[in-house]
C-alpha cells in the first residue's frame, strides 16, 4: 500500500470548511444587515437569525412581521426560499453568487449580486451575494454593497494581521517558516555540524519571546549557501510570474456562445415585440 504523506496524515483529521459551516463575522452581517434595513425600509421590524449550529429554522418562532436576514447552510438553500415562500416570511439571505440563479430561477425572489470573497469565521473563503423575497428587482447589481463589505472585511483583515507579531532575524538564524518558501524553486543541503537548534534568542529571553517551532544557529558558510539558495528562489519565482503574466496576455480562443431561433423569440417577448 502507498505510505502516505505526514501532510496527507494530518490533513485527515482536520475539520473540513464547507459552505454549510461559514459563520458570518459580526462586522460583515452588521453590515449586510444595515444595507438590507435601509434599503427594504425594515425600521421597526423585528430581524432575526434562526440559521445557528443545532438551530432548527422549520420549528423557530418566527414573530409577526419578522425579517430573517442570516446566513443558512448552502446545501439546502432552495429548499429554506420555498419553506418561507410558502409561509410568506420576508428574508434576505446569503448564498453563493456563482450559483445563485439556480436558487431564484422561476421562484418569486429576487438576488442582490455584489462583487466580493466574503472570508467567514472558519477561513472559508466565499464569493457571497444574497437572495430575497423582498424588492423591485429580480437581479440587483450592487456597486455600492460590494465596496462597502469589501472596505469593512479588508479594514478587519488588516487589524487582525497587524495584532500577530511580525519578527526579523538575522541570516544566521534559520527557521522552517522561511526557508520552506525557497523549496518549490532550489535545494538546499546543510550538515548538522554546521547548525545549532535553539528554542529563543537571547534577545527575546526578556521579552519573554520564542522562535515558533524552533530554530538553527548557522555557520558561515551554511548561512552562505542559505544565502544564496534564497536568492535563486527569489530569481525563479520572479521568472515564473512574469512567464505567467505574458501567458495570460497571450491567450486566446474563447469560446462564443450564440442565441437560437426559440431564444430570441423570448426575448422579443419580454421586449413586447
Amino acid at each position: 500500500m502507498k505510505s502516505k504523506t505526514y501532510e496527507e496524515f494530518v490533513e485527515k483529521f482536520k475539520p473540513k470548511k464547507t459552505t454549510d459551516d461559514c459563520y458570518t463575522p459580526p462586522y460583515i452581517y452588521d453590515a449586510v444587515k444595515s444595507w438590507a434595513a435601509n434599503e427594504y425600509g425594515l425600521e421597526g421590524r423585528p430581524v432575526v437569525r434562526p440559521f445557528y449550529p443545532g438551530g432548527d429554522y422549520e420549528n423557530y418562532e418566527y414573530p409577526e412581521n419578522g425579517v430573517v436576514i442570516d446566513n443558512p447552510p448552502f446545501s439546502v438553500l432552495s429548499k429554506i426560499l420555498d419553506f418561507y415562500l410558502e409561509r410568506r416570511i420576508d428574508f434576505f439571505l446569503f448564498a453563493p453568487t456563482l450559483t445563485i440563479f439556480s436558487h431564484i430561477q422561476n421562484r418569486p425572489v429576487n438576488c442582490v449580486i455584489i462583487d466580493c470573497a466574503i472570508e467567514y469565521e472558519n477561513g472559508a473563503k466565499v464569493r457571497t451575494s444574497f437572495v430575497t423575497n423582498m424588492g423591485d428587482y429580480k437581479i440587483n447589481v450592487c456597486s455600492g454593497l460590494t465596496v462597502a463589505l469589501s472596505a469593512i472585511q479588508r479594514e478587519a483583515l488588516k487589524k487582525v494581521k497587524a495584532e500577530l507579531p511580525k519578527y526579523d532575524y538575522p541570516d544566521e538564524l534559520l527557521t522552517a517558516a522561511k526557508i520552506q518558501k525557497i523549496a518549490k524553486y532550489c535545494d538546499l543541503k546543510i550538515k548538522g555540524f554546521d547548525v545549532a537548534f535553539v528554542r529563543t534568542l537571547d534577545a527575546q529571553r526578556t521579552h519573554k519571546k520564542t522562535i515558533f517551532g524552533g530554530g538553527f544557529l548557522l555557520s558561515k558558510k551554511a548561512k552562505e549557501e542559505k544565502l544564496k539558495a534564497e536568492k535563486a528562489a527569489a530569481e525563479k519565482s520572479a521568472a515564473e510570474k512574469a512567464a505567467a503574466e505574458k501567458a495570460t496576455a497571450e491567450k486566446v480562443g474563447v469560446e462564443v456562445w450564440g442565441l437560437s431561433d426559440r431564444e430570441l423569440e423570448i426575448i422579443r417577448e419580454l421586449s413586447g415585440e
